[in-house]
């Protein structure tokens, strides 16, 4: 490692006194998070050698079934947070109700933490890019026990929130909301070094990335933007290019380097979403707002809206400014006709090339 090589560590301490109310304890907080990163990277990597893949025969809170590396980054993460003592609830998404982080360490902890231990594990057995999403709150409350209140905050709320996605490279991208940074694991020397500095998201790309598997369940006005995607305009660079990996941290990553929009809107069989609020929505909408991006629900920016409950799902629109600013444009215009034009756009989608009619 060259002397110019700056260590998350290194870059977290330096960091630090843009916190003035903090004595450290939000850094030691990010550094549990990267160690438990670095050890669930290593059992990614590993996976395939070992008896880690597949299901285990329970599902989690969201109906969904749990893999064992699911159930191994939880606890890897969880077991982290637990023993640095500076977290009093960890929330997460592979749990159904909070975790009370009751130790000598930790009875006067300040922060709560939203976790999405393995996103898009279930790609694992097909060695596609998965990640961990994590988003990072001060407890509300200053007296007794923490309370799920604590939990329940809004978006803008956030003290920090970042991803780690564990791919060709494994990279761990943050913000404390002063910009975003990626740093990349050095497994010589097992440190994560700063290779991605000042991260900032092109305000238009030419990539979209949707299941469009779902076609036919999407509102009117989704099914509008992709038309808009694919229909050929020199100016605005269109068509735009369909890429979906189906990892969120894959896809938003990736977006996020090059430019594009990532969207999970509302189908029919989930009215509200299916990402969740408070693991994917938030965190995300934070880092890419804070590099200079936009996030929505289709009509209302995500950080703003107002968490009801532990596992709220949420529809999102990601990425680059101007992209997202069209999809809701074209939400607001054509959104709500969804139900009563659903019959209607089946039939019309077979024979349509391209084009908004």
């Amino acid at each position: 490692m060259s002397c110019g090589v700056k260590t998350l560590g290194q870059f977290i301490i330096e960091k630090q006194a843009d916190f003035p109310y903090a004595k450290g304890e939000l850094s030691r907080l990010l550094r549990d998070i990267g160690i438990a990163a670095k050890i669930v990277n290593r059992e990614v990597n590993k996976a395939g050698l070992v008896d880690i893949l597949g299901d285990i025969g329970t599902t989690n809170i969201q109906g969904e079934s749990q893999k064992k590396l699911d159930v191994y980054a939880n606890e890897q993460f969880i077991s982290a947070l637990s023993s640095g003592g500076e977290c009093c609830i960890v929330a997460s998404e592979e749990n159904d109700d909070i975790i009370y982080i009751d130790s000598a360490v930790s009875h006067n902890a300040k922060y709560i933490v939203c976790i999405d231990p393995l996103d898009g594990s279930s790609n694992i057995d097909c060695n596609v890019a998965v990640g961990t999403i994590f988003s990072i709150y001060r407890r509300k409350s200053t007296e007794g026990k923490a309370v799920m209140d604590d939990v329940l905050q809004k978006g803008t709320a956030q003290v920090a929130a970042g991803y780690v996605i564990y791919g060709s490279s494994t990279m761990l991208v943050y913000t404390t909301g002063k910009g975003v940074n990626g740093f990349t694991l050095d497994p010589s020397i097992g440190e994560f070094c700063l290779s991605h500095p000042e991260m900032k998201i092109p305000a238009h790309g030419t990539i979209y990335s949707i299941n469009e598997g779902n076609y036919v369940h999407f509102p009117t006005g989704v099914k509008k933007y992709i038309k808009y995607c694919q229909v050929e305009d020199v100016e605005s660079r269109r068509p735009y290019t369909s890429r979906y990996i189906g990892s969120m941290v894959a896809d938003v990553h990736r977006n996020l380097i090059k430019g594009g929009i990532y969207i999970y809107p509302t189908t029919a069989s989930s009215p509200n979403g299916k990402l969740r609020l408070l693991y994917e929505c938030n965190p995300m909408a934070f880092i890419v707002e804070q590099a200079g991006g936009k996030a929505s629900d289709g009509r209302n920016r995500i950080l703003e809206i107002e968490p009801a409950e532990l596992h709220q799902r949420c529809p999102i629109f990601l990425g680059s400014a101007d992209m997202v600013a069209k999809a809701e444009e074209l939400m607001q215009l054509y959104g709500a006709q969804a139900d009563s034009q659903a019959a209607e756009d089946k039939l019309r989608d077979l024979n349509i090339i391209g084009g908004l009619d």
